[in-house]
C-alpha cells in the first residue's frame, strides 16, 4: 500500500508540476546606471552577420498541448530581414514567415508561426542576433572584461541582453512585459559568434523553443522571390 501511495504521489506531483509554469529569477537582478546609446549601438551591430547568411537546424517546440520535432532555415539579409522556413517529419507541419526589424510582413500559416516563435525580437536573439532599442527607449548596462549588460526599456516592456565571453561565448536575453517574464533565451555562439545551439522559455505557456544549428552558410544567395508570401 505505501508503494502504492508513493507512485500515485509521484504522479501528482509530475501532473502539477507539468500543469504550472516554471520559476524564473529576473536574468539581471542588479541596478543598471544610464549608458552612452552609441556605445549600445556599436555592440548591437557587431551581432548582425555583414554578409547574407543562411543557417540551417534542427529544432524542437513544446507545450502544454503539442510536441513538434523537425528541421528549418533561417535565411538572414543585414541588416534587419529574416525568412524562416521549418518543416516536421515527412514536410508534415510545414510553414514559413519573413520578418523585417521587429515585425512579422506575412506568416504561412500564420497560427503555426506565432505559436512557434510568439516574440520576433526573442528569435532574433535566438539566432545571435540583438535587435537595436527603439529611438525612445531608455538604455543602460554594464561593460566588463569578459561580460556585457545591456537594457533597453520602452513603456512597459523591458528587454535585458547578457554577453558572456568564456569558454563557450552566450548570449542571454529575458523580455519582460510590467514586470512579469514573458520569454527567456540563451545562445551558444562559436568563435565567429555564429550561433550553435539555442533555448527559448516562455514560462506562462510553459513552452520551449530549442534550436540545433547543423550549418552555417556565410556566403548564402538568397533570390528575391524569398520574401515574397507563398500564396
Amino acid at each position: 500500500m505505501l508503494d502504492r501511495l508513493r507512485t500515485l504521489l509521484y504522479i501528482a506531483a509530475g501532473l502539477l508540476l507539468a500543469g504550472c509554469p516554471p520559476s524564473l529569477k529576473p536574468l539581471v537582478s542588479t541596478t543598471l546606471a544610464p549608458s552612452d546609446r552609441a556605445a549600445a549601438m556599436s555592440w548591437v551591430e557587431r551581432t548582425v552577420p555583414r554578409h547574407n547568411t543562411a543557417i540551417r537546424f534542427r529544432f524542437q517546440y513544446e507545450d502544454a498541448h503539442k510536441h513538434w520535432t523537425g528541421r528549418g532555415t533561417a535565411r538572414l539579409a543585414p541588416p534587419d530581414s529574416l525568412r524562416f522556413d521549418y518543416s516536421g517529419p515527412l514536410g508534415l507541419g510545414s510553414g514559413a514567415a519573413v520578418v523585417v526589424g521587429d515585425s512579422e510582413i506575412w506568416a504561412e500559416p500564420p497560427e503555426n508561426f506565432r505559436s512557434l516563435v510568439p516574440a520576433v525580437r526573442m528569435l532574433w536573439a535566438g539566432l545571435g542576433v540583438v535587435r537595436p532599442p527603439a529611438p525612445d527607449a531608455s538604455v543602460s548596462g554594464i561593460e566588463g572584461q569578459s561580460q556585457r549588460v545591456w537594457r533597453f526599456a520602452e513603456g512597459s516592456d523591458t528587454l535585458d541582453y547578457v554577453a558572456s565571453d568564456g569558454t563557450t561565448r552566450v548570449l542571454d536575453a529575458e523580455w519582460r512585459q510590467a514586470g512579469r517574464i514573458v520569454a527567456r533565451s540563451r545562445t551558444e555562439l562559436d568563435a565567429q559568434t555564429r550561433p550553435t545551439k539555442s533555448s527559448i522559455v516562455f514560462p506562462e505557456a510553459a513552452a520551449r523553443l530549442e534550436l540545433t544549428v547543423d550549418r552555417v552558410d556565410t556566403a548564402a544567395v538568397i533570390p528575391a522571390d524569398v520574401w515574397r508570401s507563398r500564396r
